[in-house]
């Protein structure tokens, strides 16, 4: 069995967009914007090695902070390679006022460190 895709609602198709590209080095598929769905847009963003995230948006979409527990996906993880790409990226975030939690070393043998992305939404990168 595989994952296809992860879908991930938000505000800011473009930004989202721009950001998985940015960050990750993704690459952003055509806007869809549905004819039975009434403001219903969804961009695919391909990822290396194949991952696939469908950024979905809704002019009713209620809005509201990310970084708060809540039932529901709680991050995305992605493998970055090794502990230098975990610093290196780390840094960028932490310049670009986006750095949650920095490079440090798990209790389940990660490396990591936690970003958000312009919805709030954490994701860590990690070398593991």
């Amino acid at each position: 069995m595989k994952i296809t895709h992860i879908a991930l609602w938000t505000n800011d198709i473009d930004a989202q967009a721009q950001f998985w590209a940015d960050w990750f080095h993704g690459e952003a598929g055509e806007l869809y914007v549905s004819k039975n769905r009434p403001g219903f847009m969804s961009r695919f963003v391909t990822l290396q090695e194949g991952a696939t995230l469908e950024l979905m948006s809704l002019p009713s979409l209620p809005g509201g902070p990310a970084d708060k527990e809540h039932t529901g996906w709680a991050h995305i993880a992605l493998n970055v390679g090794d502990k230098e790409a975990v610093e290196a990226l780390a840094t960028r975030a932490k310049e670009a006022g986006i750095l949650l939690s920095g490079p440090r070393m798990t209790g389940d043998g990660f490396y990591e460190a936690v970003l958000k992305d312009p919805d709030g939404n954490l994701v860590e990168i990690v070398a593991g």
